[in-house]
């Protein structure tokens, strides 16, 4: 036999007029992610450097390369605070969303025009633009994980105390 339910009107009302519930994340990264993201974060950085350090250029050269370091290493941390931010219902002007996309991608865009001029050997080249992205891509993963952790524990912390 084919058994079916039947819902009624009123119980299809309560299932419409409930409020848009919020999401729950309750996924914390493991300890071996985490692990694994600061250490290609301080590989990333720490070589950038270390080849800047042992570059034969100028010192106004090698502060443009590590002032474009740090300045990629804050936009893009900036675009994930931002998108998590917009994921959690915080809010997050227009303009702070795009600056932090445009910053992101301005030192994206000025480490190739350095790099494209310099005089480095092309392996140079390839070093910097490896190790740049490397520390970029490493640094969003720091702050998502740390982001993660604190946003799991605190509701950890509201549903315990419910």
């Amino acid at each position: 036999m084919n058994y079916q339910t039947t819902v009624s009107l009123k119980d299809d009302d309560k299932v419409t007029s409930k409020k848009k519930e919020k999401k729950v994340y309750n996924q914390k990264p493991t300890p071996s992610f985490i692990g694994a993201s600061w250490t290609a974060l301080i590989i990333g950085m720490v070589a950038y450097c270390i080849g800047l350090w042992n570059a034969d250029m100028m010192l106004n050269e090698k502060g443009y390369y590590f002032t474009i370091l740090l300045f990629g290493l804050f936009s893009v941390i900036s675009v994930q605070k931002a998108v998590r931010d917009k994921l959690e219902d915080i809010q997050v002007t227009d303009m702070y969303y795009g600056i932090s996309w445009f910053t992101s991608v301005a030192s994206i865009v000025l480490l190739v025009i350095g790099l494209w001029n310099a005089d480095l050997e092309l392996s140079e080249k390839g070093f910097y633009g490896m190790s740049f992205t490397l520390s970029l891509f490493s640094a969003i993963a720091v702050q998502k994980n740390t982001r993660d952790v604190a946003y799991i524990d605190k509701e950890l912390e509201t549903n315990s105390e419910l």
